[in-house]
């Protein structure tokens, strides 16, 4: 017989003898790459996750932190906007206050006053154009209910016309550009009559 042709039970041996011997080095063997490989795979997954968990809440503080200041560019890109005029109305103040003195004071009737009163009226109404072009508002008429926020007493007066805490004369108009105080208007206040 050759080789090939061995009996049945000379097969049942070898591979007996194989399964005894190279089965148990093999098992052996591949326990120890299998047993080391899983170790090593969870540990390498257990770190992949904790770079992934950490890189996720960097991604998310990033994101976070990015939306914070592009709220507080716009911001301060919508302030700039909206009060960048503010020293050139304060400028403006002064002149404006100056237009309305020279009408008054030309209230005489010689020609020349009224050329000048003429002259003046529309200045200043060129000047209102401009503020109200650009939100400067006055503040502060007769009649209007004293107002802390927008008016500055220079005196308290008693009346029996008008209410307490009423604005009976105006000083000095004031401003507002967009809503915000430039300058307070300076009135005379009234009070209830003491009985």
């Amino acid at each position: 017989m050759s080789a090939e042709q061995q009996s049945p039970e000379s097969q049942v041996e070898s591979a007996e003898e194989k399964l005894v011997t190279e089965p148990e080095s093999v098992d052996v063997v591949k326990e120890e790459v299998v047993d080391l490989s899983v170790d090593e795979l969870v540990k390498k997954l257990a770190l992949a996750e904790q770079k992934a968990t950490e890189n996720w809440d960097k991604a998310l503080r990033i994101q976070a932190e990015m939306e914070n200041l592009k709220r507080r560019t716009q911001k301060d890109l919508e302030n700039a906007h909206k009060f960048a005029l503010e020293k050139f109305s304060k400028e403006l103040l002064s002149v404006m206050d100056s237009l309305e003195l020279g009408i008054q004071a030309s209230n005489a009737e010689e020609a020349d006053v009224a050329k000048l009163r003429e002259g003046s009226e529309l200045t200043l109404k060129q000047f209102e154009t401009v503020f109200a072009k650009f939100e400067v508002v006055a503040v502060g008429s007769e009649g209007e209910v004293f107002n802390p926020e927008f008016h500055q007493a220079m005196s308290i007066q008693p009346s029996d016309e008008q209410a307490p805490n009423t604005v009976m004369t105006v000083f000095q108009k004031g401003y507002t550009l967009n809503g915000r105080l430039i300058r307070p208007a300076m009135v005379v206040v009234s009070k209830a009559v003491d009985a």
